[in-house]
């Protein structure tokens, strides 16, 4: 895997692995600003003008605002249909600060210098162009604005026990999102986008997701489990000839037997960075 950051600028597609099957989202709406963005926490203040990068159904989204009202905050993703369900639960929550727009990461439609954060979880990771889309982040930055972007590096998950199903997951799950154009292990990445993309001021830190109790193991193996027969990274996976419909039971059959192991634990790592827009 080359480190040049200009790399990822030429891959044969954009397309997001994990589509947006109910298994999926059942993940993403657990998402908030303490379990995902708790790095950005302390920036965020009344008053900000705030974009969310790729927010998916919004709970992140919908959290940003309770925390900068009376600011405005705007949401942008390339689904209509998660955009549709993210603008519900701003309307659910009564958060009258907030709006949803469909827009593409490379091409905002938005005037340069119109929010002082640009925030992006698990979004560059999906991205054929990670550095063309944060000098979009850049360009409608205010000068001195905020850029806030948190990425899983897949290569740093470590389970137990050690199930031979997972490690064929995580392999298929490796080549799946590399045929889609993205980069699976982002978090390594981050600060070399970040810096080729004419930010300064950066700062690095890591977190990690960790899935051990009762609950956890059986929201997220069963939430991976069926991701790996029914959504959209099964299809993909197929289509690219990386696993077949066996190979894709054996992989879920294993997550199955994970989440039901009382001595089940698993650990993602993130990688993320605050940096800023050159006054």
């Amino acid at each position: 895997m080359s480190t040049d950051p200009q790399e990822k600028e030429i891959a044969p597609r954009d397309q997001y692995t994990h589509g947006h099957h109910e298994s999926v989202l059942r993940s993403h709406t657990w998402r908030t600003v303490e379990n995902s963005a708790a790095y950005l926490a302390p920036h965020l203040v009344p008053g900000l003008a705030v974009l969310d990068l790729g927010c998916g159904p919004g709970t992140i989204t919908v959290d940003i605002a309770r925390r900068v009202s009376p600011g405005r905050v705007v949401g942008v993703d390339v689904a209509a249909e998660i955009v549709a369900q993210a603008r519900g639960l701003g309307i659910d929550n009564g958060q009258e600060n907030v709006d949803f727009l469909v827009a593409d990461a490379y091409a905002l439609p938005f005037d340069d210098a119109s929010f002082d954060v640009v925030h992006a979880h698990q979004t560059l990771q999906h991205l054929v162009r990670p550095v063309a889309a944060l000098s979009e982040a850049l360009r409608v930055l205010k000068p001195g604005g905020l850029l806030a972007v948190r990425d899983v590096d897949y290569g740093g998950v470590t389970w137990f026990p050690a199930l031979p199903g997972l490690t064929e997951w995580l392999d298929v799950y490796h080549d799946v999102a590399r045929y889609n154009g993205g980069e699976p292990d982002a978090a390594r990445f981050l600060k070399s986008w970040v810096r080729a993309a004419g930010f300064t001021d950066v700062e690095c830190t890591a977190s990690v997701w960790c899935f051990a109790s009762d609950a956890e193991r059986e929201w997220w193996g069963e939430s991976w489990a069926v991701r790996a027969t029914e959504s959209a990274f099964a299809a993909h996976a197929i289509e690219a000839g990386m696993a077949d419909v066996d190979e894709l039971r054996a992989i879920a059959s294993a997550w199955r037997e994970w989440k039901l192991d009382a001595d089940g634990w698993m650990q993602m790592p993130h990688g993320e960075v605050l940096a800023r827009k050159p006054e």
